[in-house]
């Protein structure tokens, strides 16, 4: 079985730690990063919004070395962040929205603004985004149709952003409903092969609705940079060890679906519109309700992810990840998801507690 190569991309808010309202300090920050002995060049880089930043891991083969990738950055932007008074946090929304937060001024962002501005206004969220390596574009898109039955049960296990401006939102992903607002977002459409995905993106850029490929917001897509399929279903998590687990998860996927491609096995359908209505319900609920499978079937939430798991098992066994992917699952089904634990920390100490924990728990070792 051919080896694939993965990487993570992490958006973060920056944030008072003590009032917990974003702080408009990402150009400083990123700067103060960049220049740490530990951070390499274009690791540390600007997001849409000046109190966000993002960072980027080399390509990684081992859920330890990307551990340590990930820890290491956060580390760091996070030291740069308290030399400028305020903290990293890894939440997909952040508890307290304050003021709109200024546009980062590089012409892609103002561009969007100008075509969005009340999205971009309230653009106040952070993903996490996974690459993983194929060998051809074709194999890519093949990849792509095999993934969209499992994300939104990545969605779901993700769950990072139940807060909004104060409130609870009473979602368990509000980050993923604020994302499916753009034109072209939401789960990937199942494609024909290579040709077909060029074709469709061609018509999607031609018509003007989007600018250039950048603004495929889909959950799942291929990059025009790196020979990767890109999975951008998951909020930002907490932990860096909780990022290590789903970024597992997504390169075993990736790597089942390849031996699927090789074996000949068809591809499972997916209606679009069953795929919608299945990440609505896992953004709604995370994973204390029941979710919906491909075929629109109702599951709990503990048999989605078991039979997640059972998919991927033979990879992991192959790559010998079994163990530790599977004792980090285990833990979040006990403990909850993030956003599970941003609700307690709010029952037991308000909206100050829910920021405690999310600063705590970005830098955690």
């Amino acid at each position: 079985m051919e080896w694939v190569t993965f990487g993570v991309e992490e958006e973060y808010v920056l944030l008072d730690p003590v009032t917990g309202l974003p702080v408009a300090a990402g150009e400083q920050v990123r700067a103060a990063a960049g220049m740490a002995v530990s951070v390499g060049e274009d690791e540390v880089q600007p997001e849409l919004l000046q109190v966000q930043i993002e960072v980027a891991t080399p390509v990684c083969e081992r859920l330890e070395e990307l551990g340590g990738h990930l820890l290491r950055l956060r580390l760091a932007a996070n030291a740069a962040a308290e030399a400028h008074g305020c903290r990293l946090a890894a939440c997909g929304t952040p508890p307290r929205k304050g003021s709109s937060a200024p546009v980062t001024e590089l012409a892609r962002f103002r561009a969007l603004r100008s075509q969005a501005p009340q999205l971009v206004a309230e653009q106040l969220i952070n993903g996490m985004h996974v690459h993983t390596s194929v060998p051809s574009r074709e194999v890519g898109v093949a990849v792509l149709n095999r993934l969209r039955p499992w994300l939104p049960v990545l969605v779901a296990m993700s769950a990072n952003s139940p807060f909004w401006d104060g409130q609870d939102t009473g979602f368990a992903s509000w980050r993923t409903v604020l994302f499916d607002r753009w034109p072209v977002s939401g789960p990937p459409p199942a494609f024909e092969d290579a040709a077909d995905e060029a074709r469709r993106i061609e018509t999607l850029t031609r018509s003007g609705i989007i600018r250039d490929t950048g603004q495929l917001y889909w959950q799942a897509r291929l990059s025009d940079r790196y020979p990767t399929v890109e999975v951008r279903c998951c909020d930002v998590q907490l932990r860096a060890d909780e990022a290590v687990m789903f970024a597992g998860i997504v390169r075993a996927l990736v790597m089942t679906a390849i031996r699927a491609i090789e074996a000949g096995t068809p591809v499972l359908h997916s209606p679009m519109e069953v795929l919608q209505a299945a990440t609505w319900q896992a953004a709604r609920y995370g994973l204390t309700g029941q979710l919906i499978t491909a075929t629109g079937a109702r599951v709990s939430a503990g048999d989605a992810v078991a039979r997640l798991m059972e998919h991927i098992t033979p990879v992991l066994d192959a790559t010998g990840e079994t163990r530790e992917l599977s004792a980090l699952v285990h833990r979040l089904l006990r403990q909850g998801t993030p956003a599970d634990r941003q609700r307690k920390a709010l029952a037991e100490g308000g909206l100050r507690a829910v920021t405690d924990l999310i600063l705590a728990d970005t830098t955690a070792d």
